[in-house]
Formats: structure tokens, C-alpha cells, sequence
């Protein structure tokens, strides 16, 4: 008997994901637990497992496609079987509504019922009931291009599969709807899906974890009130203490760098002023305060911005620190990474400093309440007892949300934060 596999719940919330690429065709020999197909999800690319053993009888989709969980991705049979020759439903039980990609779709009457209707009333039929509205196939990108072109969706002729309508679709009614009634200047330049009025453009979808990233941000500004401080920390003795740790961190073959360090004095800072480890519970109106400490780090990859979690930051010394983040980072960057990895964080680092910029404002990544921004380390002369001397200084720039926390508090756990990292030997005490 034919098996239909639907797309899983994939966690975190996730209602769709991409097909990337399938790693079977029709007609394959298939194993349990065997990965078939790759899928982007807003945060990581998985791999599907079989659930079963036979052969792939159909593709329910195709690559580059978003589909969303409970489609059927794939059918699974006996050698020989075909997925017409599955069973079908039984004519007296009622039928379920179709469902899609994008909701619904209705289901003409069956032509007997019309017959009866016609038999109780030769002489004079009653008139059937309204048709309702076809049902729209559009993706919601389309539908908001829509809206925003003013195009009634109703009157536009889907060229996509199953009648789906297109972007393109769109951008054609929308032309359609604005042909001018007089004639149009020679010299006016016709906007095209691949120029402007201006000249040429590349229009690039956005989906997947840029999609996320967008969201997310937009979530996070219209949700938390932000405000922001920007101070210096002098790691002069930092540095110095780096400098002595990397032939040890060579021989154990870690990558160390300035991370560690400052996630161990947000820890110890986190501690003096919980309400920077927290989120807000806008249902129940309440504050909640962590009493864990999971630091999440902003990684850069070729996809846009994901925040790996290093978790129990405070059970942990700063060579462990060191070679975890280099595994998260990694993973991220080959979209590789565990979903889990990605959640659970209290409180996030972003360090636009490695590619050279010293102040930032940061978003928060919500639902926390804070975010500090690492800035370039530069020489700076400083007046020290009276003298003025060369030092390193490390910019720092954090993002709070007003709701939570206030101006003073900020600064006062800023304060906490470069008190630990101009004098490190504090950090380790505070193992």
C-alpha cells in the first residue's frame, strides 16, 4: 500500500520550509531512515529521514519550492506499485476539503444531487445558491504585492502550478491597470521585472533565512522600545593576558580569541544586575528574570546573520568557551547547525568590530532584553596618574529595552562589564 509522507513539524514554530534538493528520484530504492531530502527551514538546512523502506512512487514537490508542514513531500511504495494505484476514499464517507499551500479549496457539487433538486421541481427549478468565490492560490509575497500594486487578485489569470497566481502575474495586471488612456512620450522609460525606470536591477526573492532575519528584525523594533549607551573599555592588561594564554590555547589546538573573555564578565555582570538576563511576558505583564546564563553570538554567514547559543557560560572556563564557539560558528556558517543550538539564549553578543566598525546600534534579539555590540580594538592615548600613555581600547555599544530597563541600570551594568575586562584577573575570580 502506497505510504504518503508529510513534511514534519520541524520545531521552533516553523510552519514551511524549502526544498533544496532531493537526494532520491521516482523509481528509487529507498531504506528507513535513509535522508532523501534536503530542507531549508528560517534557520538551518535538515535532512529528512525515510520512514520506511520501499520504493519512491512520486515527489511531492519541486526543488526551490516552499511547502508548508502536513503537505505530502513523498510518496513511498512496493516495487511494481503506483500511486494510482492507491486506495481511494469510499464514496459514502463525506470527503475532506482539499487542503494547499495556501488554504482551502472548494469542491463542486456532486452532478446527482443536482438531478434530485431538478426532479422535486420540473416545472419551476430553484435557482442554486450564490456561487462563492474561487479560492485564490497565491503565496503571501504575492498577495502583499497585490495589495500594494492595488491588483484584485480575483481578476487575474494564475500562470503558476495548479493556477497558482505568480509575482509576475501580478506585475502584468498591474501594467494592464495602468496603460495610460493617452499616449505615452517616446522618451518615457517602461519599468520591466529586470529594469526600473532608472536602469537595470536584479530582483533577488526573499526567503529562507534572509526571509527570517527580516522578520525577525521588523518583530523586534516594532515591538521593544530601544534605547542605547556606547562606552570604552581599556583591555590594555586583557590584551597582555591573551597574548600569554595563546601558546597554550596552540598546544590544545582552540582558537582564542576576545569572546571568551567578555562573555565571562557579562556573566559576572548579569549576576550584580539580573534585569539585563531577562525577558518580558507582555500576556501575563510580568518580568521574567533568568537564573541561567546562555550567551548567544551574532555569526556572519554567506546567508545573513544567525545566533548560535553557548549555554551554562557560567559552568564553563575560557578554553572550553573558545573551542565551542568555534564549533557553533562553523556549523552555522555550513547551515548545519542543531535548532537547538539556536534558542534558549538570555543575552547576545554581536561583534561588528572583526569587520571594522567601532559603534554600532545593535537590535535586541528578542525576546531578551539586551545586546552588546563589540567594536575595532585601537590604540588610544590615555591619561594615566598624570601621564599620557599609549592603550588598547575595546568600543562597546549596547541596545536595552526601555520597558525592562533603565538608563542608570544600563550604565551601571556597563560599568560592571568594563570594570571585569580592564582587570581580568576579576574575571577569573569569578569562576
Amino acid at each position: 500500500m502506497a505510504f504518503e509522507f508529510k513534511l514534519p513539524d520541524l520545531g521552533e514554530g516553523l510552519t514551511e520550509g524549502e526544498i533544496v534538493k532531493w537526494l532520491v528520484k521516482v523509481g528509487d530504492s529507498i531504506e528507513e531512515g535513509q535522508s532523501f531530502v534536503q530542507v531549508e527551514t528560517d534557520k538551518a538546512v535538515i535532512d529528512i529521514p525515510s520512514p520506511k523502506k520501499g520504493v519512491v512512487l512520486k515527489l511531492g514537490a519541486a526543488e526551490g519550492e516552499t511547502v508548508q508542514v502536513g503537505r505530502v513531500i513523498i510518496v513511498i511504495g512496493e516495487p511494481g506499485e503506483t500511486v494510482e494505484a492507491a486506495p481511494k476514499p469510499r464514496k459514502e464517507a463525506k470527503a475532506r476539503p482539499s487542503v494547499g499551500v495556501v488554504g482551502e479549496l472548494e469542491e463542486a457539487p456532486e452532478e446527482p444531487e443536482q438531478r434530485v433538486v431538478q426532479k422535486l421541481a420540473p416545472v419551476k427549478p430553484i435557482p442554486p445558491p450564490p456561487a462563492k468565490p474561487a479560492q485564490i492560490l497565491a503565496v503571501p509575497m504575492v498577495r502583499k504585492l497585490a495589495s500594494d500594486l492595488r491588483v484584485d487578485l480575483q481578476m487575474v489569470k494564475g500562470t503558476g502550478p495548479q493556477g497558482r497566481i505568480t509575482k509576475e502575474d501580478v506585475l502584468k495586471a498591474s501594467k494592464a491597470k495602468k496603460a495610460p488612456a493617452k499616449e505615452v512620450p517616446a522618451k518615457e522609460v517602461k519599468e520591466t521585472p529586470t529594469s526600473d525606470a532608472h536602469g537595470v536591477v536584479e530582483r533577488v526573492p526573499l526567503r529562507g533565512l534572509r526571509r527570517t532575519i527580516a522578520q525577525a528584525m521588523v518583530k523586534s523594533k516594532s515591538t521593544i522600545p530601544h534605547a542605547a549607551g556606547i562606552d570604552e573599555a581599556d583591555i590594555t592588561q586583557l590584551v597582555a593576558l591573551k597574548a600569554r594564554a595563546k601558546e597554550r590555547a596552540v598546544q590544545k589546538k582552540i582558537r582564542l580569541t576576545f569572546l571568551p573573555f567578555v562573555m565571562k564578565s557579562l556573566v559576572a555582570a548579569l549576576q550584580e544586575h539580573p534585569y539585563l538576563n531577562a525577558s518580558l511576558d507582555d500576556e501575563k505583564g510580568e518580568i521574567i528574570l533568568k537564573k541561567y546564563y546562555n550567551i548567544g553570538v551574532a555569526v556572519d554567514t554567506k546567508d545573513g546573520l544567525m545566533v548560535p547559543v553557548v549555554k551554562n557560560v557560567k559552568g564553563k572556563n575560557i578554553f572550553h568557551l573558545a573551542t565551542e564557539l568555534t564549533e557553533l560558528s562553523d556549523k552555522a556558517r555550513a547551515r548545519s547547525i542543531d535548532l537547538a543550538d539556536l534558542k534558549g539564549g538570555t543575552f547576545t553578543i554581536t561583534n561588528f568590530g572583526a569587520m571594522g566598525g567601532l559603534y554600532g546600534f545593535p537590535i535586541i534579539h528578542h525576546p531578551e532584553v539586551a545586546i552588546l555590540g563589540m567594536g575595532k580594538i585601537f590604540e588610544k592615548p590615555v591619561v594615566k596618574e598624570g601621564k599620557i600613555e599609549i592603550r588598547k581600547v575595546l568600543p562597546l555599544s549596547l541596545s536595552f529595552d526601555h520597558r525592562v530597563v533603565d538608563g542608570a541600570e544600563a550604565v551601571r551594568f556597563m560599568n560592571t562589564v568594563i570594570q571585569l575586562l580592564e582587570d581580568p584577573g576579576l574575571i577569573l575570580m569569578e569562576e
